[in-house]
């Protein structure tokens, strides 16, 4: 906000902006109440047409949180001199923030009018069209403002598009371009690191975040997503020690919490679910790796919902909090807790299938078999994989559906003779009970 005020130049008489200097040097000092009073007396004294005494006002009230009068204050501005660029860039960005992006985009595309070559206008317009999920636009626009300048913050927001599309390894390729640009940016070698744990390539994830806690120690979302990795690799105490360095930097942090709670779910899942299987990814969604098994590894289940209460309590609208909270009632027998956890996990990203199943089994063990089987065909809805198939052939067992729990059981053998030696051995519970279970449907 600093660096445009300093841009603001000079444009009505002697009287009206007299005062100017010294409404700037309060801004940046952030007294805003004696900042107010002068700007009042500008205002007063150019029968309101002080133009940076306008712009110095909206931004206090943006800065509030006051959206409406603070466009209302730009607009003023913009009126008063129609060829400033800034107030006509400040007037987009406000309506960005009040979710009226057709209205922001059209502020920007008249601003271009003024400065067709100003690289901003259109990183802006990207902005709202990627608030509005209109992708394509969005990519288009970030990708003609690096044509113009090149900037960390466009290639950031231009990987980001491709991330929300699922193009990770255009993502990827953005953030890479972006290295030769500026190779000491912490921010975006975190991205990248970020982006290859989504792509489940964790050594080349390790490597880029090393790079980033070498250029900033502190980096908060180096430090989270390090220790996932570390978790992964089932060095707990490491882990722990690198969330406490996260929790100086940010104590109040719900991914924090989220991460120090949920890391210990893995241990205790397997045996929890008697009769039923945990696919290893599900455990493990929020910085992209498998959980580990700090807390819950060394039987601390109190401290495990702790952190995760502590984590709902600062980022009520997390998903991925109440999800791991759901897990974590699961495998300590609190079924009906489970229960409200996963729904309101549901309310909030209804789009993730393992909630749905994780939702059946914890409905099956209520006795709920009807709802029980609702879940699991939404769960296969959303994602055809072989662990719902079993799990959901196994309730169906358990209540003595046979033909149905055979039916299930046999899509399940399907899909598992097609996956890869590796995969069909990785996890020893999902033969067991695969054999289990053909065992029981054969006797039956």
């Amino acid at each position: 906000m600093a660096t445009d005020a300093e841009q603001l130049p000079s444009r009505h008489s002697r009287q009206h902006h007299k005062n100017n200097f010294l409404i700037h040097q309060l801004f940046l000092r952030q007294d805003l109440v004696e900042c107010l009073s002068l700007v009042e007396v500008s205002l007063a004294d150019s029968q309101g047409v002080a133009e940076y005494a306008l712009y110095i006002k909206a931004l206090i009230h943006r800065q509030k949180g006051q959206l409406s009068e603070s466009l209302q204050l730009f607009q003023q501005a913009a009126v008063v001199s129609p060829n400033n660029l800034t107030y006509h860039k400040q007037v987009g960005r406000t309506l960005l923030l009040l979710g009226s992006f057709e209205a922001a985009v059209q502020v920007f595309e008249e601003a271009t009018q003024l400065a067709p070559r100003d690289w901003e206008l259109w990183h802006n317009k990207g902005a709202c069209y990627m608030a509005a999920k209109q992708y394509d636009w969005a990519a288009d626009n970030f990708v003609k403002a690096n044509s113009i300048e090149q900037h960390d913050s466009t290639f950031l927001q231009l990987g980001k598009v491709y991330s929300l599309q699922a193009n990770y390894q255009a993502a990827v390729k953005v953030c890479l371009e972006a290295l030769l640009f500026c190779p000491d940016n912490a921010e975006v070698l975190t991205t990248i690191g970020l982006l290859y744990l989504r792509m489940g390539e964790s050594l080349k994830a390790f490597d880029f975040l090393g790079n980033s806690l070498s250029n900033d120690p502190r980096n908060v979302k180096s430090i989270l997503a390090a220790a996932s990795v570390i978790q992964d690799h089932h060095d707990m105490d490491v882990a722990l020690v690198k969330y406490r360095v996260a929790a100086v930097q940010t104590p109040n942090s719900p991914q924090l919490w989220n991460n120090i709670g949920h890391h210990a779910l893995s241990m205790c899942m397997a045996g929890a679910l008697i009769g039923h299987v945990v696919p290893a990814f599900a455990l493990s969604y929020c910085l992209l790796v498998h959980a580990g098994m700090c807390f819950f590894g060394k039987q601390k289940h109190v401290a495990a919902i702790s952190c995760l209460k502590k984590a709902s309590y600062l980022g009520p609208f997390e998903w991925i909090v109440s999800y791991n909270l759901g897990l974590l009632h699961l495998a300590t027998g609190q079924y009906a807790s489970a229960f409200h956890h996963f729904s309101s996990s549901i309310n909030i990203k209804s789009d993730f299938a393992h909630t749905y199943m994780y939702l059946a089994v914890a409905l099956a063990k209520l006795d709920d078999v009807d709802n029980a089987s609702a879940a699991y065909e939404k769960a296969i809805e959303l994602d055809d994989d072989m662990m719902f198939r079993l799990n959901y052939a196994i309730t169906l067992s358990n209540y003595e559906e046979r033909d149905l729990a055979k039916e299930q059981f046999d899509r399940f053998e399907r899909i598992f003779s097609s996956v890869g030696r590796d995969t069909q051995t990785a996890d020893a519970d999902v033969v067991q009970q695969q054999q289990l279970l053909l065992d029981i449907l054969k006797f039956r």
